[in-house]
């Protein structure tokens, strides 16, 4: 059993809560008890509880704003959270908002985070304002830790265009954040791509990994024209 606690964070943009998404099915795939946690309270688009419904099908507990509460933009902190914190029988991904404001939700629940053990996933798009450059992405990364009062365990290259990613886009961003993760003595070893582009990009990069995402969050007025065109 795995039954690790992970937290993701991320600058707006950077395509945090679908990587989130994708971990917790990756790991109910391996065979795991998995509760994702949505607290995200800055993003009104793109956020994990909006899987809940087809997650808890497939065994995937998911915790987030209920009832008229659920599209809320307000610190809306269930306290089933701290439970799952404190469950080490099971997987648990914290899927944290995307600015400091947001981090700052952990707040309450950093105690028991450091004392069950954790990692920390930093999901980066360099094709994003916060993070374009390595200044961008050093700033972020200290107001993130200090918001948090927690340690960046992992960086995750998820710099992408949608349909106008390429290689060479792909590459320019790990580039990038490689020069951060070095300085910063941080785990950088994999980058994002979404499923429906995987022909065109090879599964290794200047040797980091490719992890294949799937689409899962859609824009509300997408959805309302009945168009299919999710975020990342």
């Amino acid at each position: 059993m795995n039954n690790e606690l992970i937290v993701v964070i991320g600058a707006y943009g950077s395509g945090k809560s679908e990587y989130s998404i994708n971990l917790a099915r990756e790991y109910s795939q391996q065979g795991e008890k998995v509760t994702l946690v949505d607290l995200d309270v800055v993003n009104p688009y793109f956020r994990s509880r909006d899987v809940r419904e087809e997650f808890e099908k497939q065994g995937i507990t998911v915790i987030a704003p209920e009832g008229e509460f659920q599209h809320a933009d307000l610190p809306m902190l269930s306290p089933r959270i701290m439970g799952a914190v404190q469950n080490h029988d099971e997987v648990v991904i914290l899927d944290v908002g995307g600015d400091p404001a947001g981090c700052r939700t952990l707040a309450r629940y950093v105690t028991n985070i450091n004392k069950r053990g954790y990692k920390m996933h930093f999901v980066i798009n360099t094709k994003r304002p916060f993070t374009a450059d390595t200044a961008g992405i050093t700033e972020m990364l200290e107001m993130l830790r200090f918001a948090s009062k927690l340690e960046i365990t992992e960086f995750i290259c998820n710099t992408n265009l949608m349909e106008y990613t390429t290689v060479d886009i792909i590459e320019e961003g790990i580039k990038i954040i490689d020069v951060v993760a070095k300085r910063e003595n941080i785990k950088f070893d994999k980058f994002t791509v979404l499923d429906k582009y995987i022909d065109s990009i090879p599964k290794a990069i200047m040797g980091k990994t490719r992890i294949t995402l799937n689409y899962f969050l859609s824009k509300p007025w997408e959805m309302n024209n009945k168009v299919h065109h999710p975020g990342i």
